[in-house]
């Protein structure tokens, strides 16, 4: 009898999730827009483009919870290692969450400028404050040249670098918001090989006369690539893409523009019938997950690259069908 009490109340080894909150890419939280725009003015849009995610509960689930969760559709018991590997604290865990999200939304903001037709150049992407450039360049800035040299791409930069002598003073000339603009950085030594270093992070991209800020502190993951590209591509394109219409969805997304899977297809769907939603954008990879779960109500898009999303989305605003799952 004590060991069926205590199986109902000592923790095993797995954890709950459940629907997670939704965001909508085109809005605010707490009165901030979770895609800023610097440099021009955001679209006039109407509808939603909603990020969804997955809830975890804290702690470890009963014997009698994992149960229940089980025959719960809109709980899923998963192991807890699944969640938060052994080998990593909990707070590593959130930090490496966290990290994927930061670098789908670089990989957002590039696929979206370059669908746009922006062209590529060297833009930095952080500035440290011990830096030599701290106070000269900026996030966003793209590098046009270095010391007299053009910095078309990430080669041409390391090549003219790699020629100037830790300590020196180089003109660097730079776009940025459009405006083109110059400063005087005094180079430092590399840390490998010979030549110099600005003392920045950058990336080659695509750029715009414009800075895009995302803002959504409480995501980890990488699976909102595809609604952040959305967002960006509805606030500063050349098309409504939603026609006021409540779209939700999910995946992660390359710089080539494909759709990748993701994590609780089952649980986001709740969350999009939570909202109403009058699409869902799922990937291609969840598709078979995505039909075996309980009908939501709405359609399923079935997305494998940023253009069927648009498709889809272009369906949605004719009245057609978009291809589903």
């Amino acid at each position: 009898m004590l060991f069926g009490v205590l199986g109902t109340t000592l923790p095993v080894p797995y954890v709950a999730q459940v629907p997670g909150p939704t965001y909508n890419t085109l809005g605010d939280i707490e009165g901030e827009p979770i895609i800023a725009v610097e440099g021009r003015e955001r679209n006039e849009v109407e509808g939603n483009l909603n990020l969804t995610t997955v809830g975890v509960g804290r702690g470890g689930v009963s014997l009698v919870q994992a149960v229940r969760g089980w025959f719960d559709d809109e709980v899923a018991v998963v192991p807890e290692e699944s969640v938060y590997p052994p080998d990593r604290t909990v707070e590593e865990t959130r930090q490496a969450n966290r990290d994927a999200f930061l670098t789908s939304e670089q990989a957002a903001e590039s696929v979206a400028l370059g669908h746009l037709g922006y062209p590529e150049k060297v833009v930095v992407r952080g500035v440290p404050e011990d830096s030599p450039s701290e106070g000269r360049l900026q996030d966003g800035d793209a590098l046009e040249s270095v010391d007299g040299r053009p910095t078309p791409d990430f080669a041409a930069l390391e090549s003219v670098l790699a020629s100037v002598p830790p300590g020196t003073e180089v003109a660097v000339a730079y776009t940025r918001l459009g405006e083109p603009g110059t400063t005087t950085i005094t180079t430092r030594a590399a840390e490998e090989g010979e030549g110099s270093v600005l003392g920045i992070s950058v990336l080659q991209q695509p750029s715009a006369p414009f800075d895009i800020d995302i803002q959504v502190e409480d995501v980890g993951g990488p699976s909102a690539g595809l609604m952040l590209t959305l967002g960006i591509l509805d606030l500063v394109g050349d098309e409504d893409l939603t026609g006021g219409a409540l779209v939700a969805g999910t995946g992660t997304i390359d710089v080539d523009g494909d759709v990748g899977p993701i994590g609780g297809i089952p649980l986001k769907m709740v969350a999009a019938g939570d909202i109403d939603a009058d699409l869902f954008l799922v990937p291609a990879d969840n598709c078979a997950e995505a039909l075996a779960a309980e009908d939501p109500g709405f359609p399923l898009a079935k997305v494998a690259t940023l253009d069927d999303a648009l498709t889809a989305l272009a369906d949605l605003r004719a009245g057609r069908t978009p291809a589903g799952c």
